[in-house]
């Protein structure tokens, strides 16, 4: 069990509304937010975790930028860049945790 509660997971309301318009469907963070199987909700819209995993930023593919609502992997990375306010460098050994949701039936 985490300690993190996955309604936490989504850091800010432009990434809650692009959840809830499908636009993202998971997010790689520093910290595990939540097991598999476990929900959250946004604006009373639930989502599950439905996959939970151990990476690096190295792993991360377009096809991951992607899923985070960025074009591609280049994108992502200047996104972040700008998200950490400039303090933030790539480093594909660091570990990260993807988190993967969808809506809840």
């Amino acid at each position: 069990m985490t300690d993190n509660d996955p309604a936490d997971l989504l850091p800010n309301d432009r990434v809650k509304q692009a959840a809830l318009d499908g636009e993202v469907t998971q997010l790689h963070r520093g910290n595990q937010y939540g097991e598999e199987g476990e929900t959250f909700e946004i604006d009373g819209v639930a989502f599950e975790l439905v996959e939970v995993t151990e990476r690096t930023l190295g792993d991360m593919t377009d096809e991951d930028a992607k899923r985070e609502g960025s074009p591609s992997l280049s994108a992502y990375k200047e996104r972040m860049v700008r998200a950490h306010g400039g303090n933030f460098e790539w480093d594909d050994d660091a570990d990260v945790v993807r988190h993967r949701f969808e809506r809840a039936e």
